[in-house]
């Protein structure tokens, strides 16, 4: 193809112009990827790490076989836990994170392994199994029972109960139960009987319990001072008072019935979540004054109780101007959020007792268990911490601690 000499010429002209100019150093070319930070420039501090601390070990989660329709029996040496019917699960899988080897045996019934110290959060009551034996049957009868209690060393004081499985068709065996545990009373020496099991605790005593279950008889016992619970099968009954502003009173009462201790006259009390005022009612009547923090109302006569002090706020921004005595709380709120508002009482050391209601998910339960006893006792520097789902609990657990 013919070129234009004219166009040629101002071609190598520009070419010249280009060559002979002084050359500019390109913009340096970034290697870092999308969404990543700048290099920082030389000299600057490195900024703090934000990255929050290592979370607690959650264990593997353990495959839980369907609980039995018919009743099994439970091995002797092994121990007998109850539990709220529906939790049978999530009992199970505690006690398997605790290598204790556990087994379903029916509707609220799980038998494991025994270990010191085991206090599962989702039993109410364990024992270790003395004999067990189909219902009825003549080989468990009052004189029978009577002899293995009384041959059962030492021959210290005992307390003896009767409870059923907190199910339908255990609660129907209540009378027999009852009425068992009334004649191996009276076949047994008197001096050894006590009647009170907050005096058997005192004593040293062993709690001496007869379980009957949809075809099924257990006798096991437990030293009192180690028992999960006094009451026969851990339920705890709490008389709900005629002018109590809601149920939640009965979770409290049922909580503070478990400590060595309870909050004494004029101590200061901070109520979390207070509205409508159920656990204030009840602190109130132990002589204790109360701080009441709910953006809702109180009840009427509460609110102008000359020991409640009403502040309508969030919990979570209320600061208490001097420390408490105890920290209570009961919201209805998430669990994870509401342990790291306990956690900052404690590291901040505004209180020194804590009883607290935490309310558990539908699924992961024991996961979640795991995290809030981490962010209660290593964030929150809480001790002595108790997990324990109470008979008046629901969907939900008591947690007791304390800082002296």
């Amino acid at each position: 193809m013919a070129v234009c000499p004219a166009r040629g010429q101002d071609t190598v002209k520009r070419n010249r112009a280009h060559a002979m100019s002084p050359r500019r150093n390109p913009p340096p070319r970034s290697r870092r990827g999308p969404g990543t930070r700048p290099p920082r420039p030389p000299g600057r501090a490195p900024e703090p790490s934000t990255s929050p601390p290592p979370g607690p070990r959650i264990p593997p989660r353990v495959r839980v076989p369907h609980t039995p329709v018919q009743t099994l029996p439970p091995s002797p040496g092994r121990w007998l836990w109850t539990c709220r019917a529906g939790f049978e699960p999530h009992l199970y899988e505690e006690l398997a994170w605790a290598g204790a080897a556990p087994r379903l045996l029916g509707e609220a019934l799980v038998e494991s392994n025994g270990a010191p110290g085991l206090a599962p959060a989702f039993a109410r009551q364990g024992m270790r199994v003395l004999a067990s034996s189909p219902w009825p049957s003549p080989g468990f009868s009052a004189d029978a029972l009577a002899r293995q209690v009384a041959a059962q060393p030492p021959a210290a004081p005992l307390v003896l109960q009767a409870f059923t499985p907190d199910t339908p068709r255990g609660n129907t065996l209540a009378p027999q139960a009852d009425a068992l545990a009334d004649a191996v009373r009276s076949l047994l020496p008197t001096g050894r009987l006590l009647e009170d099991a907050a005096r058997a605790r005192e004593e040293g005593a062993r709690l001496v319990s007869l379980c009957l279950a949809p075809g099924l008889a257990v006798l096991g016992e437990v030293l009192a001072r180690e028992a999960l619970s006094l009451a026969p099968g851990g339920r705890r009954r709490m008389r709900r008072e005629g002018d109590a502003p809601s149920r939640a009173a009965m979770k409290l009462e049922e909580a503070l019935d478990g400590l060595p201790f309870e909050p004494g006259r004029g101590e200061v009390c901070v109520d979390l979540g207070a509205a409508p005022g159920g656990w204030t009612q009840r602190l109130v009547a132990r002589g204790a004054r109360v701080i009441a923090v709910d953006p809702a109302k109180l009840m009427p006569e509460l609110a102008s109780h000359p020991r409640v002090r009403h502040i309508q706020e969030s919990a979570f921004a209320f600061a208490p101007e001097e420390p408490a005595d105890w920290l209570f709380c009961d919201m209805a709120w998430r669990p994870l959020e509401v342990a790291q508002l306990l956690a900052k009482w404690g590291r901040r050391g505004w209180a020194s007792y804590l009883v607290a209601n935490i309310k558990l998910p539908m699924k992961d339960k024991n996961p979640l268990l795991v995290r809030v006893r981490h962010i209660l006792a290593e964030e929150g520097e809480w001790k002595g911490l108790t997990v324990r789902q109470l008979y008046h609990d629901r969907d939900e657990v008591t947690v007791t601690a304390h800082r002296r």
